[in-house]
């Protein structure tokens, strides 16, 4: 699964660090009260968006810590299974593995109930990622979940920091998940990482209790002003757009480009979101374009949406050129 920028002997071009976790996936829609039983699955969305890199041939170094138990043995092993070095992954023997429920509703969408409270995914440490593995990456991302305790944090924040000091684009995913905010305010923490972020990922639904504008265009421009140079902004049904300053490596002006998304029959969209950051890494160190770069990531994220788990569903390369050549 990886090519010759990957292959043994070669650092990754890409760092991706953040929570691995289980997903409990129900067994009917519905809300979880309803459910007679689950199936687990690996799950995390820096952990997807890892995952995703390697099916797309673009394996990163990806850094994470789980609980010393059968959980993390799981996780450990599925991470191994997707070409991802064991050299990142942290084993924390005071800690439980982070626990996920999903519920499904009736258009595929999903909630979810975490299990959280001080597990290891909670306890990522400055400085696990070493700074060769930083001066020879060109991408470093990370996501919004690890930014609600310490001190992962720090760690989180330490990292963005070294991989702009390195020279690596930072990319950031809000990913808001409310329930899990407690001790530190979600607004002011999206902010900070806003200014050290280049790339922002995010959804319109990230945001909607932040003044970040009423339509996505309005959006991403809100987002832009706050210090990344390009954001992407994933519409559901309606594809995704991408906003740049002049400053974007990818633009030579002010651009906005759409793209529609394509159709298809959704069992399961956990994880969508995640594969389409994963699209869109691959394709901008591949050096594509911006246009290219969203009709290939909402391919990655449409495919994803058609079978059931975050991890289980990524597709290669080849399946999504021939679902693109299909659509």
């Amino acid at each position: 699964m990886t090519d010759d920028t990957t292959t043994d002997g070669d650092a990754p071009r890409v760092v991706v660090a953040g929570e691995t976790l289980i997903d409990f996936l129900p067994d009917r829609e519905g809300p979880l009260q309803s459910v007679e039983s689950f199936s687990r699955r690996a799950g995390g969305a820096p952990a997807n968006v890892a995952v995703a890199l390697s099916h797309l041939d673009e394996t990163p170094a990806f850094s994470t810590r789980v609980g010393d138990d059968p959980f993390g043995d799981f996780l450990v092993e599925r991470l191994s299974e997707a070409g991802l070095d064991a050299e990142f992954v942290q084993r924390d023997p005071d800690a439980k593995t982070s626990l996920a429920f999903v519920a499904l509703g009736e258009e595929a969408d999903r909630g979810f109930s975490f299990y959280r409270d001080r597990t290891a995914d909670t306890r990522m440490e400055p400085g696990a990622v070493p700074g060769a593995t930083l001066d020879a990456a060109e991408w470093v991302h990370v996501g919004g979940v690890t930014l609600a305790d310490e001190p992962s944090r720090a760690a989180t924040f330490d990292l963005m920091r070294r991989g702009r000091e390195a020279g690596a684009t930072v990319s950031f995913d809000p990913n808001a998940r409310p329930e899990l905010w407690d001790e530190f305010d979600f607004g002011d923490s999206v902010a900070e990482a806003f200014e050290l972020a280049d790339v922002v990922k995010a959804t319109p639904e990230d945001l909607a209790e932040l003044d970040y504008g009423d339509d996505p265009e309005s959006t991403a421009r809100a987002i832009l002003a706050d210090g990344p140079h390009t954001v992407f902004l994933t519409l559901g049904g309606e594809g995704s757009l991408v906003a740049t300053t002049a400053e974007s490596p990818w633009a030579s002006e002010e651009t906005v480009v759409s793209h529609g998304g394509y159709e298809v029959d959704p069992v399961d969209t956990t994880g969508a979101g995640d594969a389409f950051t994963a699209g869109v890494v691959a394709a901008l160190v591949e050096g594509e374009s911006l246009s290219e770069t969203l009709a290939f990531a909402n391919a990655v994220a449409a495919v994803t949406t058609t079978a059931a788990g975050a991890m289980t569903a990524l597709p290669g390369r080849e399946a999504v050129r021939r679902f693109r050549e299909e659509s």
